[in-house]
């Protein structure tokens, strides 16, 4: 059985507005990370929401052979952690408390002191362990989300599933989340980011799947798929490309949109 996520002519959305309609990728193997990338709008999210099973969807979705779309939330929490964009504003649960609660939700066998000690580990791993008994509601932004990775981490999914992980992140721990995202791939998990830095997606990624209005434009290694006709094409800007060691974007100009004669 291999050790692949396939995601295969996946339609979802919300109540009877289709998001994203027949996105296939090429198989995702254990201890690489994919980045999603694309304009505001283009489907990022909801394609992570609809693998992680949190949306009706058709098509095919297997981790290692599984099919997640078909399988009970307990046993797809046991091998998929997602990371929302944010938590919510109100929490009342301590940092270590809302770690806790989601390694019960997927191993509910799991006593409280092994949880308590588990959970912990991971807080510290994440360097917040001196935050694990501050209120989540209390939390900076930046900080909520490195909470939220806990919780998506503590169960040791195959699967990890981050809509944008440092969005809310100062340089320092961006650098700090993303340097703990390739160590989680290459621990042999398959991890798929949200991130909206193309440049800092080229840093990191194994591969970039670039979405637009829905659908797949396009997919493979960062160097193939940053060109400067898919930032003109996807997010309309004029752009040069430029590769060394890293890739840098210098953006020119946007795209003027030409308006057509049967506009209102």
């Amino acid at each position: 059985m291999s050790d692949t996520l396939t995601i295969d002519t996946l339609s979802a959305g919300y109540g009877r507005r289709t998001v994203i309609s027949g996105v296939t990728l090429s198989p995702l193997a254990a201890g690489t990370v994919t980045v999603l990338a694309g304009p505001n709008g283009a489907g990022k999210s909801t394609l992570l929401r609809a693998v992680a099973g949190f949306l009706p969807a058709s098509g095919i979705v297997k981790l290692c052979g599984r099919d997640l779309l078909t399988a009970k939330s307990a046993d797809r929490a046991r091998r998929v952690g997602f990371m929302p964009q944010a938590l919510p504003g109100d929490v009342g649960l301590t940092v270590l408390d809302g770690v806790m609660t989601a390694l019960k939700v997927s191993q509910p066998e799991c006593t409280v002191a092994d949880a308590r000690e588990r959970a912990a580990s991971v807080l510290d791993r994440l360097g917040i362990l001196p935050l694990a008994l501050s209120r989540l509601g209390r939390l900076s932004g930046g900080q909520k989300q490195i909470a939220s990775l806990a919780q998506a981490l503590v169960a040791d999914p195959r699967l990890l599933l981050l809509d944008e992980p440092v969005s809310a992140l100062d340089l320092r721990h961006q650098y700090q989340v993303m340097r703990t995202v390739r160590s989680l791939a290459e621990e042999g998990r398959i991890v798929i980011v949200v991130l909206h830095d193309l440049e800092m997606a080229s840093r990191w990624a194994d591969h970039i799947v670039i979405m637009r209005n829905g659908q797949l434009f396009g997919a493979g290694p960062p160097r193939e798929v940053i060109t400067p006709e898919m930032l003109r094409e996807v997010y309309r800007v004029k752009a040069r490309v430029f590769v060394d060691n890293a890739i840098r974007i210098a953006i020119d100009d946007v795209v003027q949109e030409t308006l057509r004669k049967d506009a209102r």
